[in-house]
C-alpha cells in the first residue's frame, strides 16, 4: 500500500513532514464547488514507481503517459494510450486516485468523483 506524506521516508518531504493539501482544480466543463472525498492523505509524489506500463510492455504496445495508483502503487497507461491500463486498474480494484507520472502534469485524478486535483499552491500545467 502506498504511504502518505505523514509517514517516515515518504516522497513528500521526509520524516514528520505533512503531505501537501490537494484541492479540486477549476474545470470549465464541470460545475464549480465540486469536492473530492479521496484527496486527504494523498502523497505529494509517487514513491519510486516503475516508469513502464507492464501490461503494455507484455503485449508489445506503446503508451502515451503513465499514471500511479495512490492506493497500491500500480503503474498503468493513460486513457490516451491503447491499453488504458490505469483506468482498467481502477475499474478492477475500485482504487479512486491516480497521480500523473509526467513531469509536465502536476496533478492527480479521482475516478470516483471525476475531478482533477492540484497540490495546494500548485499551478495548472507548469
Amino acid at each position: 500500500m502506498a504511504r502518505t506524506g505523514s509517514e517516515s521516508g515518504s516522497a513528500s518531504g521526509g520524516p514528520g513532514q505533512p503531505s501537501p493539501a490537494w484541492a479540486v482544480a477549476p474545470d470549465g466543463g464541470q460545475p464549480q464547488g465540486r469536492t473530492c472525498a479521496h484527496a486527504e492523505g494523498l502523497p505529494a509524489a509517487p514513491e519510486t514507481p516503475l516508469r513502464v506500463c507492464a501490461p503494455c510492455r507484455a503485449r508489445g504496445l506503446a503508451w502515451t503517459r503513465l499514471r500511479w495508483c495512490s492506493a497500491c502503487g500500480h503503474v498503468g497507461c493513460c486513457d490516451s494510450s491503447p491499453g488504458r491500463h490505469a483506468y482498467a486498474h481502477h475499474a478492477r480494484t475500485g482504487h479512486p486516485v491516480v497521480l500523473s507520472l509526467a513531469p509536465d502534469e502536476p496533478w492527480a485524478w479521482c475516478y470516483v468523483d471525476e475531478v482533477f486535483l492540484l497540490k495546494e499552491g500548485g499551478t495548472w500545467m507548469r
